[in-house]
C-alpha cells in the first residue's frame, strides 16, 4: 500500500471515528504529522456535514417532537447550559465522536459557526494529544521490550 492509499484510509476511518484513525495510522507506519493531519480533517469533514445537513433535520425533529412547546425543558438543554458551546466543542471529539458531538450541537441549536468552529479546535487537541501519546507510547514500549 503506498502513503496516498494509506492517508486516504486515515481520512476515511476520522470521518467515522477519530479513535479509529489514529491507530490505523500508526499500522500503517504514517508520520505522526500526517496521521494528525488525515485524522482532524476527516473528523473536521463528518461534523461540517452533520452541521450542514442537520439543520433541516433538527427543525422538523422539534416541530414533531415539541409542537409549539419548548425543547428548553429537557436535561440535555440543563446540560448545554451549563458547559456550552465550547464545552461540547472540545470534549465530544474526544468522548462520543465529532459527527454525535455536532449533531447534539445541531439539535440544542447551537449557532453552525461557533458549533464548527469549536468542534475543529477540539478535533485538532484531540487529535494532536491522541496521536502523540499512541506513538511515543508504542515507541517507549518498543524501547522497553527490546531491552
Amino acid at each position: 500500500m503506498n502513503i496516498f492509499e494509506s492517508i486516504l484510509l486515515v481520512f476515511l476511518a476520522s470521518v467515522v471515528e477519530l479513535w479509529l484513525s489514529i491507530p490505523l495510522g500508526l499500522v500503517l507506519k504514517l508520520n505522526p504529522i500526517l496521521i494528525i493531519v488525515a485524522a482532524a480533517a476527516g473528523s473536521i469533514i463528518s461534523a461540517f456535514l452533520v452541521v450542514t445537513l442537520g439543520e433541516g433535520v433538527r427543525k422538523w425533529f422539534i416541530k414533531w417532537r415539541y409542537g409549539s412547546g419548548s425543547i428548553e425543558h429537557g436535561r440535555i438543554y440543563k446540560i448545554w447550559n451549563k458547559y456550552g458551546i465550547i464545552g461540547l466543542g472540545l470534549l465530544s471529539p474526544l468522548l462520543f465522536g465529532a459527527p454525535l458531538g455536532a449533531a447534539i450541537g445541531v439539535g440544542l441549536g447551537a449557532p453552525k459557526n461557533r458549533l464548527l468552529l469549536w468542534m475543529s479546535v477540539g478535533i485538532v487537541i484531540w487529535s494532536v494529544v491522541l496521536t502523540l501519546v499512541a506513538f511515543y507510547g508504542l515507541l517507549n514500549l518498543e524501547s522497553f521490550t527490546n531491552n
